[in-house]
C-alpha cells in the first residue's frame, strides 16, 4: 500500500521553506524574514490566485509556519494576517474588500490583526460585549474593548469581532468589521508581557468608532459561520506553530545528546535520556497527523468536521510542544537555561500553545459535548 500523506508539491514546499528558515535561524530579524518569505510567495500561499495568492489552502500555509518554527524563526503574524483575516475576507468579503486587501496580505506588504478576546469574555465568544449599531448615514458605530490582540501596532487594520442586534429577535449576533489602525476612537495600549516576542500584545478601546457601511465583512446575518471560518484556520496554524517550536527544541536536545559525554559515552545512549526524547518525537508526529487531517478537511470545505479536527490538532500540538521543550531543557541540564543554547525562553513560549487562542480545558469541553455527546457543564 502506497500511503501518501503529503503531495510532491507539499514536500518541495517544506524543503524550500526549511532552507529559508535555516538561512535566517533563531534570533533573526523578523521583518527581513517576513519580507523574503513574502517575496518567495510563502505568506499568501493559501490565498486565491486571482488576488495575488498561491491558490493553495491552510495545508500549505501550515507547512510554511511549521518549517519556519522548526528552524527557530516562526512568524506569529502568519496565524493572524493570511490565515484568519485573509481566509475570512477571501470567503466572505465583497469583491471590493478582496481587491483592496488580499493582494497586500498575499505579498506581505499589508498585514491585518484579529480582535476577538475581551477582558470579561475570555473563551466565551457568546459574551462578547463589543457592539455595533447602525449610524444615521448607513455606516456603523463600534463600542467596546479587546485584550491580548497581537501586532496591532504593525498591522494596517484589525478585523474586529463585534455584535449587532437582530431586528427580528432582539438578540445579539456576531459580525466582523475592518477597522483601519488610525481610525478616530480606536486606541491601543501595550500589555507588558513576560514573554518577549516581536509581535506585541495590546488592549484595544473602541470609543464610538465610526466606520463606513462597507467595513462590514460578509453577511450581517451569517453570524458564527463567518467567525468560525477564521477560528478553524487559527487553531490549525497554532498547531503548526507549536509543532515547529517542539521540533526546534527537540533538534537542539538531540544534537546535545549525541555529543555530550559524561561517562565515556554520549548521554543519548542512556535510555533515561533517549526514551523521553523518542516519546517527544512520537507525540509531535501524532500531532502533525491530526493537523494534516484538520487542514485537509478545512480545505475540502467540511467546516463541521474541520472544527472538531482543528480543536484536537491544537490540543495535541500544544501538549506535545510543552513536553518536547521541557524534555529538551532537561536534557541539557544547566545549559538548557543559558542564553547560549536558546531553549529557556521557549519554556514560557511553549505554554502559550496550551492557552491561546483557546485553552486546553475549553477544547476538552468541546470534545466532551460535541464529539462524545456528554451534557454541558456551563
Amino acid at each position: 500500500m502506497n500511503l501518501i500523506l503529503e503531495t510532491e508539491e507539499h514536500t518541495q514546499l517544506r524543503s524550500a521553506v526549511a532552507a529559508l528558515g535555516r538561512r535566517h535561524g533563531r534570533g533573526c530579524d523578523p521583518e527581513a524574514l517576513w519580507t523574503e518569505a513574502a517575496k518567495l510567495g510563502y505568506l499568501g500561499v493559501n490565498l486565491p490566485e486571482e488576488h495575488g495568492g498561491g491558490g493553495g489552502g491552510i495545508a500549505e500555509l501550515s507547512i510554511v509556519l511549521e518549517e519556519l518554527g522548526a528552524a527557530g524563526c516562526p512568524l506569529l503574524m502568519m496565524i493572524v494576517s493570511p490565515a484568519i483575516c485573509g481566509t475570512v475576507i477571501a470567503r466572505f468579503g465583497t469583491e471590493e474588500q478582496r481587491r483592496t486587501w488580499l493582494p497586500g496580505l498575499a505579498d506581505g506588504s499589508r498585514t491585518m490583526a484579529f480582535g476577538i478576546t475581551e477582558p470579561d469574555a475570555g473563551s466565551n465568544s457568546h459574551r462578547i460585549t463589543t457592539t455595533a449599531r447602525r449610524a444615521d448615514d448607513g455606516g456603523w458605530v463600534l463600542t467596546g474593548r479587546k485584550v491580548f490582540i497581537s501586532g496591532v501596532d504593525i498591522a494596517d487594520a484589525t478585523l474586529v469581532v463585534g455584535r449587532t442586534e437582530d431586528a427580528r429577535t432582539g438578540k445579539l449576533k456576531a459580525c466582523l468589521f475592518i477597522v483601519p489602525r488610525e481610525t478616530p476612537g480606536f486606541t491601543r495600549s501595550r500589555i507588558d508581557m513576560e514573554l518577549h516576542a516581536h509581535e506585541k500584545q495590546f488592549e484595544l478601546v473602541l470609543d464610538e468608532v465610526r466606520l463606513p457601511a462597507d467595513a462590514l465583512v460578509g453577511d450581517e446575518d451569517a453570524g458564527l459561520l463567518q467567525l468560525f471560518a477564521g477560528l478553524n484556520p487559527e487553531r490549525i496554524m497554532t498547531a503548526a506553530f507549536a509543532i515547529g517550536m517542539g521540533r526546534y527544541a527537540l533538534d537542539r536536545a538531540l544534537e546535545y545528546a549525541r555529543d555530550r559525554q559524561v561517562w565515556q559515552t554520549p548521554i543519548g545512549a542512556h535510555q533515561a535520556i533517549a526514551h523521553p526524547l523518542a516519546q517527544a518525537h512520537i507525540e509531535l508526529e501524532l500531532a502533525r497527523l491530526m493537523m494534516q487531517k484538520a487542514a485537509a478537511l478545512y480545505d475540502a470545505g467540511d467546516d463541521v468536521a474541520a472544527g472538531e479536527a482543528a480543536n484536537m490538532a491544537k490540543y495535541a500540538a500544544g501538549e506535545a510542544c510543552v513536553k518536547a521543550v521541557d524534555q529538551a531543557v532537561h536534557t541539557l541540564g544547566g545549559n538548557g537555561l543559558t542564553r547560549e543554547y536558546g531553549l529557556a525562553s521557549l519554556v514560557t513560549a511553549a505554554r502559550v500553545s496550551r492557552i491561546a487562542p483557546v485553552s486546553r480545558e475549553m477544547i476538552l469541553n468541546y470534545v466532551s459535548h460535541q464529539t462524545l455527546g456528554l451534557p454541558k457543564s456551563y
